[in-house]
């Protein structure tokens, strides 16, 4: 098959209308080397968008955490309880929960950029009205709003690295995306802390929309379109004009389906993998709590070291330090499990998707010694670097767990990896919006002991999971009507390039690597 020199697939290079799976006149790439093809973009350009990419991500994460700072000063000017003003932090975690479910189908309809200049524009305008906000309802529902528009980046951001990157290329770019979601909540507290020290909590918002306008003209700048079936819609749409052949078209305009159908699937299939497959409920449950404590630690560690270790207001940010550390020393680790991998395929003849969960297996030990150091370090008589290291293990399993659990849904589920991954995105995301609610009560009832306790609790009861899929995965995955079987890894080394067909474009040059990851 080739590509004659105006983008239309021919089977002779002289041939402009010729049949292509019994269809004439598509409209393609002119070959493989073709500038317009993202793939084919310079590398330093692919970085370029990458990072924005990743950078907004962080932006958006960040802001769920950094409202922590706020708490007094809304306490103050609206005179309402914690409880109320800790509804902003839940309110918004649940819509960077929700958004990806609408977010995901959309863009693959109108492509990455038009997506991603909406979202941070009205992500942007609602942060306004909570920084101007007069009364706590206008805060509270514009943070629900705010979290509804940003969260584009937590979803379309992995689409846009996988159109840029080949297979070869994209583990680097998309270790540092999948990062970008669990560094922003750490880094939050921090710079929230340092800016009320000294400035009205108004600021924390005023900081957020200064990065966001920044954000926004980046992207305006630097991040062109890459989702390559829309590329090629517009390519067409040109051909047209300038040819007059009103047959011409790209694949993705021969497809028949609707905007309000695709979102309406897109909604469904990922609770039919949550409540029928046994394997990912299991781990997205794992996953939530992870994640509901990270953001219940919010609550917690002000209580910690304020009150048992006297640390001022501006201070308290720092003792995140430790969580911050973790995460960034899980990131590192990743080269060793991709040797990992590699080594068990070797070994065993075949990639199965269960060679990922050993990472998985590794972070469900980090994650409990991590919580139990913090929970028996508490008291006034430990110094206070103690508790803080304590988050260094916890930060590090939690890496851990996640970029397995993501990479093993994808290669168990791959035929319906986007709904896997939306499945843990809702459920995740709803345990981080619901925990912080009970922090504070939990902690008053049961002491800082106990409260901490009790969370280790809840991961030592999930420890079990990865260790259990790894020996009994292959048979669930035989029995599951929706995961791979293991008629399917005796050719995993190829089907593992093949693409899923429900989350991957319909160019077949971008099509095995347009998998949306969703931290």
């Amino acid at each position: 098959m080739a590509a004659h020199p105006d983008g239309i697939v021919s089977k002779n290079d002289g041939d402009a209308e010729s049949v292509l799976k019994g269809s004439r006149n598509i409209v393609g790439w002119n070959g493989p080397d073709d500038p317009a093809n993202p793939l084919n973009f310079h590398r330093f350009r692919k970085w370029v968008i990458a990072l924005i990419c990743s950078t907004g991500a962080l932006c958006v994460a960040c802001s769920s955490s950094i409202y922590t700072a706020t708490y007094d000063g809304l306490e103050k000017d609206f005179d309402v309880n914690e409880i109320t003003a800790i509804a902003g932090l839940t309110l918004f975690v649940f819509g960077m929960g929700a958004g990806p479910m609408l977010y995901a189908p959309l863009s693959e309809f109108y492509g990455r950029r038009i997506i991603y200049i909406l979202s941070f524009t009205f992500y942007l305008a609602f942060q306004f009205p909570v920084g101007f906000g007069t009364n706590i309802t206008s805060v509270l529902v514009n943070r629900l709003l705010s979290g509804l528009s940003g969260s584009a980046f937590m979803s379309v951001a992995g689409g846009t690295v996988s159109d840029l990157f080949s297979k070869e290329e994209i583990g680097k770019p998309m270790m540092v995306f999948t990062a970008a979601p669990f560094l922003g909540p750490s880094i939050g507290p921090l710079l929230g802390n340092f800016i009320t020290y000294k400035l009205q909590w108004r600021w924390v918002i005023y900081v957020m929309m200064m990065w966001t306008g920044a954000m926004l003209g980046l992207i305006l700048l630097f991040v062109p379109e890459t989702y390559a079936p829309v590329l090629l819609r517009w390519k067409a749409k040109k051909l047209r004009q300038q040819t007059g052949k009103k047959q011409l078209y790209a694949p993705i305009e021969n497809i028949e389906r609707s905007v309000i159908g695709t979102v309406v699937f897109s909604c469904k299939r990922p609770f039919q993998l949550l409540f029928l497959e046994p394997m990912v409920f299991c781990l997205c449950l794992f996953t939530a709590i992870l994640l509901g404590i990270m953001y219940l630690f919010f609550q917690a560690f002000p209580l910690v070291f304020e009150n048992n270790h006297g640390f001022q207001k501006q201070l308290v940010g720092l003792t995140f330090m430790g969580l911050l550390t973790g995460c960034i020393c899980g990131v590192l680790t990743e080269p060793f499990w991709k040797s990992l991998y590699h080594h068990l395929s070797v070994r065993y003849g075949s990639g199965r998707p269960e060679f990922r969960l050993p990472q998985v297996m590794a972070g469900a030990i980090f994650t409990p010694i991590g919580i139990f150091w913090f929970a028996f370090t508490t008291y006034k008589s430990v110094p206070y670097i103690v508790p803080i290291i304590s988050a260094l293990p916890f930060g590090l399993g939690i890496i851990l767990v996640f970029s397995g659990v993501f990479t093993y849904l994808v290669e168990a589920y791959r035929p319906y990896a986007a709904s896997a991954l939306a499945a843990n995105g809702f459920l995740r995301s709803s345990f981080a919006a619901i925990f912080p609610l009970f922090s504070v009560p939990m902690y008053d009832k049961l002491g800082y002991v106990w409260a901490s306790a009790l969370l280790g609790f809840l991961c030592l009861g999930c420890m079990p999971f990865p260790f259990l899929f790894y020996k009994f995965g292959p048979y669930l995955r035989k029995r599951s009507r929706f995961a791979w079987t293991n008629q399917d890894e005796e050719t995993s080394q190829i089907k593992r390039e093949e693409p899923s067909a429900e989350s991957l474009p319909d160019n077949e040059q971008t099509q095995d690597r347009d998998i949306e990851m969703a931290p």
